[in-house]
């Protein structure tokens, strides 16, 4: 192992080419590992990302590592890229290991559209996703301001709800994770405040990096995957990235509070007060879970009206039935989350509880938590990039179940704040500069696109190329945006 310490005093031996390793030191229960190239992690040690993956291993009950995948960058508590099991009976939950945008998550839908019919409509086609699916801050068109009684429904039956209220298909709900509903959600641990903020926002993208993206399937590494999920070069697809809007930022925002006072209450001792965290088996690490689902739930229910919306939209501007435009799910995957699942670790089968934020499930073939049809391949693991370049479709690998609690990266992964890419784009074009690349963008504000150029991310063939070389997960198609629509 290649040994150095970096600027954050941070010590780190390399292990191979695509992982480093922070050995345990200190109050660090566990060692931590990074997945990364070395050019990453040259980016990676700019910020205190790689301190904070020191300080999740500190967490009681935390199981063989703290990770952080390759789109790692500083986040609340836990680095956006962490991924942290904790022994469901002695550990710990935190809502910094899932965030504020609870189950924030992305959808790819296949269509039997070709490049060649989308690309001479694809202005209009975008003018009419922004006219039919709201963005920003906005309150949704499809539903009227629902109930408490409603909303509570929406928050117990996820995206089942929507279907019952004729938003798709039963059949769909086989290809979201957990067939879009967690089990265990409890209304009564959620206040008031967050179902006042989710009452008009559910069939709504929101802002920020949120989007809806329409794409061409550019390259195919694996061939028996993309048949199996139905994509060939040149094939037209659209992929949904959203997550549970105010509702499941207000549940974040009111029990990072209550834990906080938990982490006292049980005298736990944290290195950061952002890792604020409650036993999983007292009071309060139960509220937490069962709001959390609430709010996850809501994210599903709101992906699957959206994917309404959207078939709609494309159904009015190429004059076709539902029938042959072919607007077939082809996975939902969440990735900001905390949930109970079984994993092997030393020989052993152990229950754990999976914090996964900024990291997505990448369960390999033969998981019977997969839709059956995808068994002989593994999950499909989406990974958006940015708005200007393309995404990836990967599948989940055996490996993955023995690395990283079958986990893998979710994004790009911003290198520039905000603010910082704000200012890179004073004085630019963006919508003509996006136009020029052949994408064809409809946003809110000029803010947000300014936000989300993609000079303010990570290249995210750089960061699936890392999971793919360390054999976590596979590549199996590339897409290249051809619209955004935007908050």
């Amino acid at each position: 192992m290649m040994e150095k310490w970096n600027s954050g005093n941070i010590r780190l031996k390399q292990v191979n080419e695509t992982l480093w390793e922070i050995p345990k030191t200190g109050g660090m229960r566990v060692p931590g590992r990074i997945y990364a190239s070395r050019k990453m992690m040259d980016g990676i040690e700019q910020d205190q990302s790689l301190q904070q993956v020191a300080n999740v291993a500190h967490l009681p009950g935390i199981v063989k590592y703290s990770l952080a995948m390759p789109d790692i960058h500083w986040g609340y508590g836990f680095p956006i890229g962490g991924v942290c099991a904790t022994h469901r009976d002695d550990g710990v939950v935190s809502p910094g290991g899932v965030g504020y945008d609870i189950n924030c998550g992305v959808r790819l839908i296949g269509t039997s559209l070709t490049a060649e019919q989308v690309r001479p409509r694809i202005r209009a086609l975008v003018s009419n996703l922004f006219k039919h699916v709201p963005t920003g801050v906005g309150a949704s068109k499809a539903i009227p301001r629902l109930s408490q009684a409603e909303l509570r429904s929406v928050a117990t039956d996820g995206a089942r709800w929507a279907v019952e209220h004729g938003f798709g298909t039963t059949a769909q709900l086989d290809r979201i994770e957990e067939h879009g509903c967690l089990a265990g959600a409890d209304t009564q641990a959620v206040d008031e405040r967050p179902w006042q903020r989710g009452a008009d926002q559910l069939g709504t993208l929101g802002s920020g990096n949120h989007f809806l993206e329409i794409g061409v399937v550019e390259e195919i590494y694996h061939d028996t995957a993309a048949r199996t999920f139905g994509l060939h070069k040149g094939g037209i697809v659209a992929m949904i990235h959203c997550g549970s809007r105010g509702f499941g930022y207000q549940v974040c925002d009111d029990y990072l509070k209550v834990t906080l006072h938990a982490t006292e209450k049980y005298g736990i001792s944290i290195p950061d007060r952002q890792l604020a965290c409650a036993p999983i088996n007292s009071g309060e690490g139960r509220a937490y879970l069962g709001a959390m689902r609430c709010a996850a739930n809501y994210a599903f229910a709101n992906r699957q009206v959206i994917m309404h919306l959207a078939e709609q939209s494309f159904m009015e501007t190429f004059a076709l039935s539902q029938r042959e435009l072919g607007f077939n799910l082809i996975y939902d995957i969440c990735h900001n989350i905390a949930k109970f699942e079984t994993h092997e670790v030393d020989g052993k089968k152990i229950d754990v509880c999976m914090h996964r934020k900024g990291a997505t499930r990448a369960f390999g073939p033969g998981n019977e938590n997969i839709p059956v049809e995808y068994r002989g391949v593994g999950q499909p693991v989406l990974i958006p990039g940015d708005m200007g370049r393309y995404s990836f479709l990967c599948v989940g690998t055996d490996r993955a179940m023995k690395e990283t609690f079958g986990s893998s990266c979710h994004g790009a992964g911003r290198h520039m704040s905000r603010k910082k890419a704000m200012a890179e784009s004073k004085g630019h074009d963006m919508i003509r500069e996006l136009h020029d690349r052949g994408v064809e963008i409809q946003a809110t504000g000029m803010r947000t696109i300014a936000e989300e150029m993609p000079h303010a991310y990570k290249d995210v063939a750089d960061v699936v190329n890392v999971m793919h070389d360390a054999g976590i997960t596979l590549k199996v198609a590339k897409f290249k945006p051809l619209g955004v629509i935007k908050g």
